[in-house]
């Protein structure tokens, strides 16, 4: 039995996790692979370098476990260098590099250890160099493409990737052949899709439970008044909802912004009210996070007073995103939402948002699955 595995049982045996056959089954196929990266291939006879270890597209429903379990496997996998990043700050990150490579000079180029001879000026076989030379391993959590721009290019950046000898795990709500589904032109994203089958045993995670529902619903989502109880409530929701799950830090990018999630996993983000509406942010900052967690964990909403409109006027956009795309909010406040805004200016306009906080914690608007606002 392997480390993954092994870790998987100690967590049911302590009664952090419950017995699922379908995580124990992703758990063994993540140890072989494990073990496949600890002990690669040798060179051939003739010193070509093997293809590198097939990777793992582990999909399924939201709340199913996927990443607790690509946590234990990150934790085990014997390899070096790897990496573990969100597909959304990674494609950000691929798209920025692809922006300073076009802006380079012909000598810049030249002297760039990323330089790949034949390539002429396009960009994406130098990226995916300078990729696979920080990651033999490359683990993507929340694997989904939303954009066009990422859309157009996964095909030809990810032949690069694995023709560099990179190894992909990748745990995603779809499977492969549903991703940029309906997209513009999604004819010119199908080679993408037909080489991530090929370089990734695709296994579905069938567990018929989703825990993250499971756990919404066993306890409030609104606490209220603010203090120590309240704090701790949201440390055991943020465990509970997320199986686990060790927090990672992820940078989402708005329209060349960059937007700081300090606290994310599992598709679950944590944020204070300050970090959200205290800063200039906009409804467009607020889709995006929408689109990119199933559940989001708020702390700290104080009570709203006119001296504050500007932050209840963010806070009111924040809580329609949320809303619009069903994403499940887990929240400590003030007071009940009929009295975080009471009287003064604006607080007529609050009431819809009060409205929409109270449908929020029904188990109808529990039980929705999440609806996609941005994808094309």
């Amino acid at each position: 039995m392997g480390g993954v595995r092994t870790r998987y049982n100690e967590r049911v045996a302590s009664g952090t996790l419950t017995e699922d056959a379908a995580q124990a089954e992703a758990a063994n196929r993540l140890d072989e692979l494990a073990l496949t990266l600890a002990h690669p291939p040798k060179r051939t006879f003739f010193g070509k370098a093997p293809d590198a270890p097939r990777g793992l597209y582990l999909w399924g429903g939201v709340g199913r476990g996927k990443s607790m379990l690509m946590d234990l496997f990150f934790a085990e996998a014997k390899v070096s260098p790897k990496r573990r990043v969100h597909f959304h700050e990674f494609m950000a990150e691929v798209q920025e590099r692809l922006d300073v490579w076009r802006k380079m000079g012909e000598a810049d180029r030249k002297r760039s250890p990323w330089r790949v001879s034949g390539a002429g000026d396009d960009p994406i076989a130098p990226v995916a160099r300078q990729v696979a030379s920080e990651a033999r391993l490359l683990c993507f959590d929340e694997f989904q493409v939303t954009q066009i721009a990422d859309a157009m290019i996964l095909a030809r950046l990810f032949d690069a990737i694995f023709a560099n000898g990179v190894t992909v795990v990748a745990t995603s709500n779809r499977h492969p052949d549903d991703l940029y589904k309906d997209g513009i032109n999604r004819g010119l994203f199908l080679p993408f899709i037909q080489r991530l089958k090929e370089r990734c045993d695709v296994f579905e995670l069938v567990s018929a439970r989703d825990y993250r529902l499971d756990r919404l619903v066993e306890a409030p989502v609104w606490y209220a008044p603010l203090g120590a109880g309240s704090s701790a409530a949201l440390d055991l929701a943020w465990t509970r909802l997320t199986l686990g799950a060790e927090p990672q830090h992820c940078v989402l990018t708005v329209k060349g912004r960059k937007l700081e999630v300090s606290r994310e996993a599992a598709g679950v983000a944590r944020f204070t009210f300050e970090e959200l509406c205290a800063r200039p942010l906009g409804s467009i900052d607020y889709l995006t996070i929408a689109a990119t967690f199933h559940t989001v964990i708020l702390e700290g909403i104080p009570l709203l007073t006119p001296d504050r409109r500007n932050e209840a006027a963010r806070f009111v956009s924040l809580i329609d995103a949320l809303y619009e795309a069903r994403v499940k909010l887990v929240a400590s406040a003030g007071a009940e939402p009929d009295r975080l805004y009471p009287d003064g200016d604006g607080a007529f306009e609050f009431q819809r948002t009060a409205s929409r906080l109270f449908e929020m914690r029904s188990a109808s608007y529990m039980a929705e699955e999440r609806r996609s606002l941005t994808e094309s």
